[in-house]
């Protein structure tokens, strides 16, 4: 620590090391980043402009005795062996998600953390996401009465980036990439066992990754969860779509379209049959307006830089950290089951 201030370095200073620098020195009290590690001098070089230390090898980062917190920002291949080694540096580590390539690897990171006595964190910053923190608000209140649906997908039309998310040896794939955020989500906001899981991959750009996929889990209580990724969507469907006994969510889309929709009036049922060119159709008629009631989306207030804000905290010994190294180990497994899953075509039990 220096002038009262943790000093933090980054190892891996490409987009998200850089929107983590960006992110600190735009104002959190009590963080500063000193400088960066990256194998490519363009981004060294880039650090060197922004007045950040310009470190020579990850060696020299971790010998850097005013540096008590390392951001792994890497490749995924890379996580472990920078995570150990800046732990077995006396540093604490945040690192960049998906934590590691496997739940083997995850329980070295752990191992390693324990015994040095450090903190070790993944950054799922997703759990700051206003669309997640509504439905979150909408499922724990109760608003739609009991759920027994929830859909959560994320759709682009761009394939994957050309970069090492399409390689395998590097830890890529939508799963791995926006799969680990919305398991994430779905975890925290469902807090209950799991029955089974099933997947089904998608290779329409990519073949050597999934390039998008689609998870159904079943719960204990019944409740039903989709979680979709697709990259060759160019209709998207919404962001979030939650049923419950009362009435139905839904968000569109980043920017927080959407709306509720909850029933008034269970016991006027009569409806205007819909005509089709084949027939009629009462079943699927609309409810009428004097039976249900449209709201606005209940409002929730986050903030991203809590995440480091209560990094420091943790690490003063003044708060518990956020993000538990067995809600990391349950993603993992989760998304481990999602590949075998996939990979035998069968309804994979879980928990």
């Amino acid at each position: 620590m220096r002038d009262n201030k943790y000093c933090l370095a980054i190892v891996g200073f490409g987009g998200m090391g850089n929107w983590h620098r960006e992110l600190i020195e735009s104002g959190i009290d009590g963080l500063f980043v000193k400088g960066v590690f990256d194998l490519k001098q363009e981004r060294l070089d880039y650090a060197k402009e922004n007045n950040l230390v310009a470190y020579a090898s990850r060696e020299e980062l971790l010998a850097d005795e005013e540096v008590d917190i390392v951001l792994c920002a890497t490749p995924n291949d890379v996580h472990k062996e920078v995570t150990i080694a800046a732990l077995k540096a006396g540093k604490n580590v945040v690192c960049e998600k998906p934590v590691a390539m496997n739940s083997a690897e995850l329980q070295e990171m752990i191992n390693t953390a324990n015994e040095c006595k450090k903190l070790f964190v993944v950054h799922q910053n997703r759990r700051w996401d206003q669309d997640f923190l509504t439905m979150k608000k909408i499922f724990d209140e109760k608003l739609l009465g009991e759920v027994h649906c929830i859909e959560s997908r994320v759709h682009g039309s761009r394939g994957i980036p050309g970069d090492w998310r399409g390689e395998v040896e590097h830890g890529g794939g939508m799963i791995l990439d926006w799969g680990v955020h919305i398991i994430d989500q779905l975890l925290q906001m469902v807090k209950e066992n799991i029955k089974s899981i099933y997947c089904t991959l998608d290779h329409v750009t990519n073949e050597l990754v999934d390039d998008g996929f689609k998870i159904m889990v079943t719960f204990e209580s019944g409740l039903r969860a989709l979680l979709e990724v697709g990259t060759s969507n160019f209709i998207e469907l919404p962001r979030w779509y939650m049923l419950g006994t009362n009435g139905s969510a839904t968000i569109e889309d980043w920017y927080m379209h959407g709306k509720m929709v909850r029933i008034t009036d269970w016991d006027k049922n009569d409806a205007v049959p819909v005509k089709t060119a084949a027939g009629l159709t009462k079943t699927m008629a609309p409810r009428t307006d004097e039976t249900i009631k449209t709201e606005d989306l209940p409002h929730v207030d986050t903030d991203i830089k809590d995440f480091y804000r209560n990094v420091m905290a943790t690490i003063s010994g003044k708060a518990d950290i956020l993000i538990k190294h067995d809600e990391l180990m349950r993603v993992m497994k989760f998304m481990e089951a999602a590949f075998e899953s996939a990979r035998t075509n069968t309804v994979v039990p879980f928990d």
